[in-house]
């Protein structure tokens, strides 16, 4: 019986803390911080162990699928989701050229008129309108795939008496939310150059990220509050 708590000490004997993975990492990139790798965690680029008290361990493999990534990231500016299905190729064992720069996009995305919109979401005309009219979707010959998406959200909370009225509040909060990363970012996004520009991509999502956390936390402290 003491031969497997043996092994499991060995196998972890073999894995990284977030310190001990900084510690190798940043001689090559000074930026790197614990936040951000908690960022690439999210991101689905690497899927560190967790020990049973939450801590989050990384093998070798991940230390090195870190460094691929972060190197793809410095030295070609590629946005994260290039990055990401690059590395699902390698892990479904095919052999991707190494991406070198952001692909052109060959195709645009689809596009939905009005009726398709609304079959797609299954909506009602008269939901849309309201929506609009409220700002709260933009008005335009063609929607996009978000739209979609937002639509659909709409017509579960309609189904509970929230109607497009009711949210437009919360669109006029998210656009306060990007004011604040925008002014977070103010001295990097006046800079013209490509890593400049490559940085703030990276940090505008983590900031929402972390705004959209916030928000969640108040949410659900209000409807503990309400239930209680």
């Amino acid at each position: 019986m003491a031969a497997a708590p043996s092994r499991g000490r060995q196998a972890a004997a073999g894995l990284l803390s977030i310190g001990q993975v900084l510690a190798r990492l940043t001689p090559d990139f000074p930026a790197l911080t614990s936040s951000k790798l908690r960022f690439l965690e999210v991101q689905g680029i690497v899927s560190p162990t967790r020990t049973d008290s939450g801590y989050r361990k990384f093998s070798p493999a991940d230390l090195e699928r870190l460094r691929l990534a972060l190197t793809l990231q410095r030295d070609h500016y590629l946005p994260l989701v290039v990055i990401r299905e690059y590395l699902e190729d390698l892990d479904a064992g095919r052999n991707p050229a190494p991406p070198t720069s952001i692909p052109s996009m060959t195709s645009a995305p689809r596009r939905y008129r009005r009726d398709e919109l609304l079959a797609a979401a299954g909506a009602g005309p008269q939901l849309l309108n309201d929506a609009v009219s409220t700002g709260v979707i933009a008005g335009a010959e063609t929607y996009s795939e978000q739209t979609v998406t937002l639509l659909r959200a709409l017509v579960a909370l309609d189904r509970h008496g929230i109607e497009p009225r009711h949210v437009r509040a919360l669109r006029q909060s998210a656009e306060r939310e990007v004011s604040l990363v925008e002014s977070a970012l103010s001295a990097l996004l006046r800079r013209p150059d490509a890593a400049s520009r490559a940085r703030a991509s990276e940090l505008a999502p983590e900031l929402a990220g972390r705004l959209d956390e916030v928000r969640t936390l108040f949410v659900r402290d209000a409807i503990e509050r309400m239930l209680s």
